[in-house]
């Protein structure tokens, strides 16, 4: 039960900065969507191979969602969507903490009972 809930733990520690990082992003081209300057950016294509892009105006945004699924989403809505999906991870981290630290507790407690 400890090592599921430590890889969970994990997880949830690698999720949260690329869920932040995508959440910044959307406000970003949210801040900018009024602009008449395009935004000039690099995608990543592959592991060593970058493009170069130019986005002129956009309204959307696409997101993957796990599994190979990718959506496109409003910016607003994809700004909620990401706000709650950090919320819900550090709610989730927080109580997956809690649980570690109970566990670590019963298993001192019984060591100690039984030994």
């Amino acid at each position: 039960m400890e090592g599921h809930l430590a890889q969970r733990r994990r997880g949830l520690e690698s999720k949260i900065p690329e869920i932040k990082k995508t959440l910044e992003m959307v406000l970003y081209i949210i801040s900018r969507s009024d602009s008449d300057e395009p935004i000039v950016t690099e995608f990543e294509i592959n592991d060593t191979l970058w493009v170069n892009a130019k986005i002129e105006s956009t309204k959307t945004v696409c997101l993957w969602l796990g599994a190979n699924v990718m959506l496109e989403y409003e910016t607003g809505e994809a700004r909620d969507l990401l706000t709650e999906k950090l919320e819900t991870a550090k709610v989730s981290l927080n109580q997956v903490k809690e649980d570690l630290t109970f566990l670590k507790e019963q298993i001192t407690t019984m060591e100690v009972w039984t030994g």
